[in-house]
């Protein structure tokens, strides 16, 4: 074994690496930019639309395969959106504690963290994040923060002998650390590890569009055959017949609500990022309006993760108490968190001059000093500081009763010495210290209580001091805190005692992640904050993972949103955001099951007449971008107050079917009309289906767009006046391979339109697929 002041040699290092015996981690869990590329393209709409392109490109009729952009376009959203988030979470790694100091052969050297053997000897200081498992052998009043690990928020003091863990921050003092653990053994990447790799998030859309996607996909097939039977009736090739099965088919599958869930995803993503926010999957912004429980760690989240001075009380009429407690901060060297709070609570006050001082011990629990005209004085824990009256004792119970932590100033004949017991002391005041709340903490809780998003802090502080603080913030369940260790383990007792109240305390990282659990099984869609690798498991967990930006790799790893600049604060922006989303998605996702509706009944009913299909693929991609795709991206993108409301499949199928069922008997209908009419050719028969399918269409918008009032009702207007503008362009008219038709013609499928929309309100749910209006 090495000198414990002289570090490895390069020889025994060599020897390390060889054996492995280096602190080399496993990649983060996002994925490869191969990975990324084949899940984004390899879907089943990708492979729906993708197959009938193909036949498209075969017949040779390339301006009948305009519906391939789609497929383009939505494979193209999701794989930048994700490398987006993948690039910026790698540069995020790179920024955790890239070098760490050792001691080597003698002399110090800053080396990647990466490059640190076992039995490495490391220099940690102030700031110093401990990036293996290890062992102190020497400590100058050395303070260790393990919250990122624990939750405890209380910085542990540490002699020669301790273990540390990786992961930890030095709070105070200095020390050196013989690495004992490193690489996939330490104990922060062992939970990391626990914290499985890559999975997608749950998407009640995404599952919903699949589940439709598997309806189409089952009835296509038959569906399909039938219409290709039909056609090469009336066609002399098998071109013209693929051409018409294929109109009839892609029409069936709603490939524009998948674009527009990813264009409405892929917004919000940038809306979110000006708010630093950054978003690693796209189905999370859709997570956040399904979130009914919210829970959230103490330290770093309610609170700064710093001490701050609650209150000083001075005892028996004393006096400068703030010129003495100045005097301390400024005699210490190495200030730890506590010191560094009182010096922050009295920058204005005036120093007296220091003879001597003793600093502070983690041994001792208290520090001295001495003032050049005779005074002395201790500041220490009440434990230690003896002198206390009842009435003082009682106070001071009173004040740690609440959460704070006391300290004792109190008046010395003379300076301590180092080793004896301190003698009889004079208190001259109280000092209570507690954790700094966020300001904007109040107002962020009382938004998620107004939304009816339960609030539940789980904390690995102690149940009193985590109380305390919720007490702060008014969060029911305050004046009640449990300690987790006294929860039961049984799932379903745990479920029940989970739901009693919202204020935890003593939780280890595994009862985080059942609790988290224990709440999914009770029907609650869970999110969870978090910074440490304590969170990682619960994040990992949770339905949507939150990992703040300044927290440790493995949570920003396993989490689905990054608080970039780390503030609670965002949260209700983004939860808006996610509210956003899915209503407006929802409002508009009718339009394009009416579209596969329709399509499938007139394919139907095409096959079983044997008439020519009454539409090019071309036709179709008019009458969906008038009445669907141009308007839907609209009303998608458009402000949105709605809360989620749960049946979003039930909602809009109800309102799909019979809207559907109108389009395609006022269709079939006045096709079946023209063509009987002589003098009519197949060209005006079916520039009469798209003209009295695409009123239709503009009818059922006009009803998902209601109120029609301003930009609402201008872009329905808009929207017919584009349609009139491609049958009486001639160049648009030849590229549609549309037909003016005659004046009856047109006045006719004007009639059977208006009287079948006339019985609509009998068959359509006078709801909308959401809510009565947008805002």
């Amino acid at each position: 074994m090495e000198d414990e002041e002289q570090g490895l040699t390069p020889a025994e290092v060599s020897a390390r690496v060889a054996d492995g015996r280096v602190n080399r981690l496993p990649d983060a869990r996002t994925r490869t930019i191969t990975q990324i590329v084949r899940a984004n393209v390899l879907t089943r709409f990708n492979a729906l639309l993708g197959s009938m392109f193909v036949l498209i490109l075969l017949t040779g009729h390339l301006r009948d395969g305009l519906f391939g952009l789609v497929l383009i376009a939505n494979s193209l959203i999701g794989i930048v959106q994700e490398v987006r988030a993948k690039r910026t979470l790698d540069r995020l790694t790179l920024l955790t504690a890239p070098k760490t100091r050792v001691i080597r052969d003698g002399v110090e050297t800053d080396i990647p963290v990466g490059d640190v053997v076992q039995d490495d000897l490391l220099r940690v200081t102030p700031g110093s994040q401990l990036v293996v498992d290890g062992d102190v052998t020497a400590s100058q009043g050395l303070e260790i923060d393990e919250s990122l690990l624990t939750g405890e928020s209380d910085a542990a003091p540490k002699v020669a002998g301790d273990p540390v863990l990786s992961g930890s921050f030095v709070a105070a003092g200095t020390g050196t650390v013989r690495a004992t653990k490193v690489g996939a053994t330490a104990y922060a990447a062992t939970l990391a590890a626990e914290a499985k790799r890559f999975a997608l998030t749950s998407s009640e859309l995404r599952s919903s569009i699949d589940r439709i996607l598997r309806w189409v996909t089952v009835a296509i097939v038959p569906t399909a055959a039938l219409l290709f039977v039909s056609q090469l009736r009336h066609h002399s090739t098998w071109r013209g017949a693929v051409s018409g099965a294929v109109a009839g088919t892609v029409a069936m599958v709603p490939e524009g609500l998948v674009l527009l869930t990813s264009v409405a995803f892929a917004m919000s993503v940038v809306r979110l990022s000006r708010a630093r926010v950054l978003v690693q999957e796209l189905p999370a912004v859709e997570g956040l309006a399904r979130v009914d429980v919210l829970c959230i760690d103490k330290t770093g989240t309610l609170t700064e993760g710093r001490l701050a001075v609650r209150s000083v009380e001075p005892l028996g009429g004393a006096s400068d108490v703030s010129s003495i407690l100045s005097s301390f901060a400024a005699a210490d060297p190495s200030p730890n968190a506590t010191m560094r709070a009182i010096a922050a609570s009295v920058e204005a006050a005036p120093e007296r001059g220091v003879s001597g001082s003793v600093p502070f011990s983690s041994a001792r629990k208290w520090s001295a000093v001495a003032f050049q005209d005779g005074d002395a004085f201790v500041l220490g824990g009440a434990d230690v500081v003896p002198g206390l009256q009842a009435a003082e004792a009682a106070r001071v119970s009173d004040l740690a009763g609440s959460g704070d932590r006391i300290l004792i100033l109190a008046a010395s004949e003379g300076l301590p010495g180092t080793e004896a017991p301190l003698p009889s002391l004079r208190p001259v005041a109280l000092v209570a210290l507690g954790d700094a709340v966020r300001p904007d903490a109040a107002e962020t809780l009382a938004y998620f209580a107004d939304q009816e998003v339960r609030v539940m802090v789980l904390s690995g502080d102690d149940p009193r001091t985590v109380g305390a603080i919720a007490a702060q913030l008014d969060i029911p369940g305050a004046d009640q805190p449990l300690d987790a260790r006294d929860l039961p383990e049984e799932p379903a007792a745990l479920a029940a005692a989970v739901e009693r109240t919202n204020v935890f305390g003593r939780v280890t990282p595994h009862r985080k992640r059942d609790m988290v659990v224990a709440l999914q099984a009770a029907g609650h869609t869970v999110a969870m904050t978090g910074d440490g690798v304590n969170d990682a498991l619960a994040l990992k967990s949770a339905d949507i993972g939150i990992a703040m930006g300044s927290g440790s790799d493995t949570t920003r790893a396993v989490a689905q949103l990054i608080l970039l600049d780390s503030r609670f604060a965002t949260l209700p922006s983004v939860v808006a955001e996610g509210r956003r989303v899915l209503a407006n998605i929802e409002h508009t996702s009718g339009l394009y099951l009416t579209k596969t509706v329709y399509a499938m009944l007139i394919s139907l009913a095409v096959g079983v007449a044997g008439f020519v299909f009454p539409f090019l693929p071309r036709h179709l991609t008019l009458i969906g971008a008038v009445t669907i795709g141009i308007p839907s991206f609209f009303l998608a993108l458009a402000p949105n107050t709605r809360r989620f409301l749960p049946g979003f499949l039930r909602r809009v199928v109800r309102f799909a079917v019979p809207a559907g069922t109108l389009a395609a008997m006022a269709t079939f209908l006045a096709y079946a009309l023209a063509k009987g009419e002589p003098g009519v050719s197949l060209a005006g028969a079916r520039t009469t289906a798209v003209m009295v399918l695409t009123w239709i269409g503009l009818l059922v918008l006009s009803i998902v767009a209601a109120p029609l009032q301003g930009w609402r009702l201008a872009l329905v207007g808009a929207m017919a006046g584009l349609f009139v503008s491609a049958i009486a362009i001639p160049g648009s008219r030849s590229f549609f391979a549309l037909e003016v038709p005659k004046l009856i013609v047109w006045l006719a499928g004007m009639g059977i339109a208006a009287i079948v929309w006339s019985f609509a309100r009998l068959f359509v749910p006078q709801e909308r697929p959401i809510g009565d209006s947008f805002e």
